[in-house]
Parts: structure tokens; C-alpha cells; sequence
């Protein structure tokens, strides 16, 4: 009795403890997430917690600050890597410019520039100079790095540069000193792109504005050699070959060969395999010596029109008792493309007599020639030739196989020629052909293989298994040359699939998921069902009471507010800079914030509010906006039609 009592009063302090409990732990982690948040919740927190102190060999603190410890992840670090010192003149350009670098990271300057000329514009990688106070005779000027490691400038075409806008009072008033700290960021931003570029090692911990000038701590990274070209570097210029290196080291690395040899390892496996679905077009165009070729006794060709040849065979006869015999074979290259084969005329003074594959098939003369004898009359009948232009065809002889044309010729004294002309058309038309070669069917019908990546055209519809909803217009190519050119309209032409397939290596047996599934099936937001199997096999089924803590309330959406603040259009082009082509040489730069927890919204210096904290909603701005830069970009395109 008792211990019934008992029993049934800690039940009840459980119970009636369990609320306080969820409170407690809600607000520990609330705590935690508002702890995380300001450590890593923007890029500036991130940078000034772990990467900056990270580089610099600095401590870095756990998330509750509860423990700090020091990184070693570069093999050198500056204080100063790189110092910029700069000095607007009366015209708004920047006549003063240097730049003292640390190239060893020994923590003493060993390398200088100072600009000869006057920076008029500032690019993200380079800057403009021109005549001071105007943008007349500009200069385009490139950072970069010289084979011995010093930074210079080099001149380039202005489209060789990227971001640039104009400082001087050609633009407006005081743009550098009143914008002091982005041009500070803007100019030591070109330089530490062309540094980073010509060595991939530097990393920058940090970057500090004293005035007119900026400081970048830096440190170097990836390896400990004075030589930028090791492995690690070397990937950058060839990605590909990662994955040779990698399958190599990895052979005689004991840790992956261990792993290789655990169930785990060989267990299932997963395979990536690629694929291509083409449309290939093909169209020929044929000329009359693809279809049929021609050798022999041929005297003469001549045309009789589209894809037609007419040959001679002509020769000079005798009146002894063996007269010559002058042949011409033709072979067929392309039977089906032989419309017809005729002879279509024979002439002799005195006797011609026409064969095919040796066979006779007609003469011409006085009378007629037939069989090997020889004709019954003179060689000598008369001063005028005779002709037989009655067409015999052999246009299925050709077809059949190579075919023999002759002329045998009998004459004598002043007569003593014999032709035959044998006359061949044929379909030069062009030939298209058209298939679909489908490289995939196998893993699409594979149950093991799904479907990752795929790429139509150049149009990415799915991507990491998931369908992008994006599809490729129709497309127009042209095949073929010259009078076989064709235009063809089609779906897709290209499809470069990717699949996933799973390679099963040593028939581990599938986990038993039936217990899941039950609790899955049965249970509700009420009841847990549960199905456990006792130790004869067995299977029990069991039911208890279930419910989920309450949830705190969420807010509808992330309070947020739309400033804005003047901006002078000082964007540069080719053709001078944006504020001579505008009305109106100011504008306005957009900014949104993340109001704070008081729904107070958090102005820079300058702005002013366009749309107080709330759940703002611009995205039909931002349609307009993309749809104003596409239809400009359309505008720009060069085409050859008059306009």
C-alpha cells in the first residue's frame, strides 16, 4: 500500500513537472539558436569570428564562448600584406595612388608602386585615367601581376574591364571623398583579385579604412613552399584530374582500404553513369560519279541534263576477218539511284554492231549485222554513214551489277569509223536521313538507375534528381551545304542525361523496415502504435497515447524594411559615361534590411525609408526589373536586316 502510494506521487510530480520541463528546454534553445546567429548569422559575423582570426592566427571561440583555441591554417601570415594610400585632387580624380605590398609575408614591406598617371574611373579589376576633370582621351588600365611578382597596370580595351564608373568631376562632386570608404574597397578589391588570381595561396583574414587609407591583413595558404605550383593549387587550371589523383591515393591509403574491406564498404555502391540522347540529321548530296563509275573506250561525255551523262565510244573498223572491239564498263555504285541506261544511237561507215555484256543487241549499216560472223557485203558500200537510233535500255543489267557496253567495227578505205553512244540518268537528288540514337533506354529501364542531371540543349531540366520546371523552345538548325542546305525545326536536338545507379557488390541483406512501416501505418497525432518481435518470433502489437509538445508561435514572415539612399550615376561605357546620356544625373540606390526584434528598421548613413518593416513583397519589381534588362539586351543585339 505503501509503495502504491509512493509510485502514484512521483507519477504526479512527473506530470506535473513535465511543463516547466518543455519551458526550459524551449528556452535553452532559443538561446542556443540566438547564440549561433551571432556568430555566423551574415557574412560579416563569419568573417570576424572564424575566418579573419582563423588566418590570422588568432584564438577562436566555441559558440557559447565557453572555449577559445588557435588555428594554424596558413603557413605565413602579415600583419599588413598590402597597404593603399590614396589622394583626390582639385579636379575629383585621384592624383596620388600607392601601393606598398609585403610579397613574402615576413611582416616588412618589399614592394612598391605609385601610379604615374591620374585614376579617373575605378574598375573592379583596373582603372580609367583621363585628361583631369573630363572624360576626354581615357586610358583603360588592367591590374596585374609581372612574371617576377610585382603588380603593375597594363592598358587594355575598356570592354576588358568590368564594374567601372567615373570618380571625377566630369561625374560630380567630392565622388571619392564622399564615398571614400567604397572606393578605398573598390580599388584594393582589383588588386587583391589580381594577386589572388596569379597565386592562388593568398587569402585575406582582413581589411581595415584609416582614413585615406586601406590595409588588408593576408596570410598564405594550402601549402608550406615557397612555390605556388603545388597539387593542391594545380586543380584549379585542370579540375579534371582530381579524380585520377584521387583514385591513386586512395590505393595506398590503409584507412580507405580498410574501409573498402568493411561490410559497409561492400555493401551497396552507387554509381554515376552518363548518357546521351541525339537526333542526328544527315544530309548528302550525291553527284552522278557516286552513283555509277564509267571506264574504257570512252571517246567523249556530255550532259543531257540534271544527273544525265551521255557517253561515246567510237573507233576505227577493218575489213579483215577479226574487226576490233572497243568496250566501256560501267559499274554501279548506287543502284537504287540509276533511273535509266539506253543505248541511244549507233552510226558506221561501214558497220557498227552494238553489245551488251558481249551479247549482241543491234548494229547499224546497209544491212544488218548480227551474230560473231562478219557482215555480207564490200567495206566499202558508200559515202554516206548509217545510223540506228532505236534505244535499246539496260538500265536492270546496271542495276544487277557492273555492265559491259561495246562497238565492234567494220570498214574500210575511206569508211572506217563506227560509234555507239550509251546514255545513263540518274537521282542526284539530296538524301536526308534522320534518327534518334538513344544512348539512355538501358538506365531508364534500369530499377536501380534514377535520373540526376539532364541537360536539353543547354537548358538544365533536372537537376541533383529534382525537375527544374525549365524546358527549351523549339530550336531551327540548319544542315547540309551549298543546294543541299535544309532547315529543320524539332523538340530537342541534345540530351545529356546523368544517372544514379546502385551497384549491389556482396548481396548484404536490406535492413528490416517492417517495424517502421507499422509505426508509420497505425499511428496517429494521438496514438503511437508500435510492433515489436518477442524472442519465439513472434509478432506483438501495442498502442499507447501520444502528443507532440506545443509548438511556439512562428511569425508569417521575417520582418524586413526598403530604404534607399542618393547615388551619383557615375556607370562608364564605351561610348562616356551613363550621366551624359541621362536627364536627371542622380539617382537612387535600394537597400532591405532585417528589422530588430523592436520592429526598428536599421538606416545607413544617408538612407531613408521607401517601405517600413513588414513582410514586403517585391518580387513584381523584380519581375519588371529582369524583364527590362532582357528586352535591353535584345535591343543591343547586332543583326544584319536594315532597321
Amino acid at each position: 500500500m505503501r509503495r502504491s502510494l509512493i509510485s502514484s506521487i512521483a507519477m504526479l510530480t512527473a506530470l506535473a513537472t513535465q511543463p516547466a520541463f518543455a519551458q526550459d528546454m524551449d528556452a535553452r534553445a532559443r538561446a542556443a539558436a540566438a547564440a549561433s546567429r551571432a556568430k555566423s548569422g551574415d557574412s560579416d559575423a563569419i568573417s570576424n569570428n572564424y575566418l579573419t582570426p582563423g588566418l590570422a592566427n588568432q584564438p577562436v571561440s566555441t559558440v557559447d564562448n565557453s572555449r577559445s583555441f588557435t588555428t594554424n591554417l596558413a603557413c605565413r601570415q602579415s600583419a599588413t600584406m598590402l597597404e593603399m594610400l590614396i589622394q583626390p585632387g582639385m579636379t575629383g580624380d585621384i592624383t596620388h595612388l600607392s601601393i606598398s605590398r609585403d610579397k613574402d609575408l615576413d611582416g616588412s614591406f618589399d614592394s612598391s608602386l605609385t601610379l604615374s598617371v591620374p585614376v579617373s574611373g575605378i574598375c573592379a579589376n583596373g582603372v580609367i585615367s583621363c585628361s583631369p576633370g573630363s572624360w576626354n582621351q581615357c586610358q583603360s588600365f588592367k591590374w596585374e601581376i609581372g612574371s617576377s611578382g610585382d603588380l603593375k597596370l597594363s592598358q587594355v580595351d575598356l570592354p576588358d574591364l568590368s564594374g567601372c564608373y567615373c570618380v571625377n568631376a566630369s561625374c560630380g562632386v567630392n565622388l571619392v571623398a564622399g564615398n571614400l570608404s567604397s572606393v578605398l574597397k573598390d580599388l584594393g578589391g582589383g588588386v587583391i583579385g589580381a594577386l589572388t588570381t596569379a597565386d592562388p595561396r593568398i587569402a585575406v583574414a582582413q581589411a581595415s579604412i584609416d582614413g585615406l587609407i586601406i590595409r588588408y591583413v593576408g596570410a598564405q595558404t594550402t601549402a608550406c613552399t615557397p612555390s605556388p605550383a603545388v597539387s593542391a593549387t594545380s586543380y584549379r587550371a585542370n579540375p579534371t584530374a582530381i579524380s585520377g589523383d584521387a583514385y591513386a591515393a586512395s590505393q595506398a591509403n590503409s584507412f580507405f582500404t580498410a574501409l573498402a574491406a568493411s561490410p559497409a564498404g561492400n555493401g551497396k555502391a552507387q554509381e554515376t553513369r552518363s548518357c546521351t540522347i541525339e537526333r542526328e540529321i544527315n544530309v548528302k548530296a550525291w553527284d552522278f560519279t557516286d552513283i555509277v563509275s564509267a571506264s574504257g573506250s570512252i571517246t567523249s561525255t556530255s550532259s543531257c541534263g540534271t544527273g544525265c551523262l551521255r557517253f561515246q565510244i567510237r573507233g576505227a573498223g577493218s575489213c579483215g576477218s577479226n574487226p576490233p572491239i572497243y568496250t566501256v564498263t560501267f559499274n554501279p555504285l548506287l543502284p537504287r539511284r540509276i533511273v535509266s541506261a539506253r543505248i541511244i544511237e549507233m552510226g558506221a561507215d561501214d558497220w557498227v554492231q552494238g553489245r551488251i555484256n558481249g551479247q549482241v543487241v543491234g548494229s547499224a549499216g546497209k544491212r544488218l549485222w548480227t551474230g560473231d560472223g562478219l557482215p555480207s557485203g564490200d567495206c566499202r558500200i558508200s559515202d554516206d554513214p548509217w545510223y540506228n537510233r532505236t534505244p535499246i535500255d539496260f538500265t536492270d543489267k546496271l542495276r544487277s551489277g557492273a555492265t559491259s557496253v561495246s562497238a565492234r567495227v567494220r570498214g574500210g578505205g575511206g569508211g572506217n569509223w563506227g560509234t555507239i553512244t550509251a546514255e545513263i540518268q540518274v537521282d542526284t537528288s539530296c538524301e536526308v536521313s534522320e534518327r534518334l540514337v538513344d544512348l539512355c533506354a538501358g538506365y531508364a529501364g534500369d530499377q536501380a538507375c534514377r535520373l540526376v542531371q539532364e541537360d536539353v540543349d543547354g537548358v538544365q531540366t533536372v537537376r541533383n534528381g529534382v525537375v527544374t520546371g525549365l524546358k527549351p523552345l523549339p530550336l531551327t538548325r540548319l544542315f547540309g551545304t551549298g543546294n543541299c542546305t535544309y532547315q529543320y525545326s524539332r523538340d530537342f536536338f541534345l540530351r545529356r542525361r546523368r544517372y544514379a545507379c546502385v551497384v549491389d557488390t556482396s548481396g548484404t541483406p536490406q535492413p528490416d523496415l517492417a517495424r517502421a512501416t507499422y509505426i508509420i501505418d497505425h499511428s496517429t497525432e494521438t496514438m503511437l502504435a508500435d510492433q515489436t518481435r518477442t524472442s519465439d518470433g513472434s509478432l506483438v502489437q501495442s498502442s499507447r497515447a501520444f502528443a507532440l509538445p506545443d509548438r511556439p508561435a512562428v511569425a508569417a514572415c521575417e520582418s524586413i524594411c526598403k530604404t534607399r539612399a542618393p547615388s551619383a550615376n557615375s556607370g562608364v561605357a564605351p561610348a562616356g559615361t551613363v550621366a551624359q546620356k541621362q536627364n536627371v544625373p542622380v539617382g537612387w540606390d535600394s537597400f532591405y534590411h532585417v528589422c530588430s526584434a523592436d520592429n526598428v528598421c536599421p538606416l545607413g548613413d544617408g538612407e531613408e525609408i521607401v517601405s517600413d518593416c513588414g513582410c514586403l513583397d517585391d518580387f513584381p519589381e523584380a519581375v519588371v526589373m529582369m524583364q527590362t534588362v532582357r528586352l535591353a539586351g535584345s535591343d543591343l543585339a547586332c543583326t544584319a536586316v536594315a532597321r
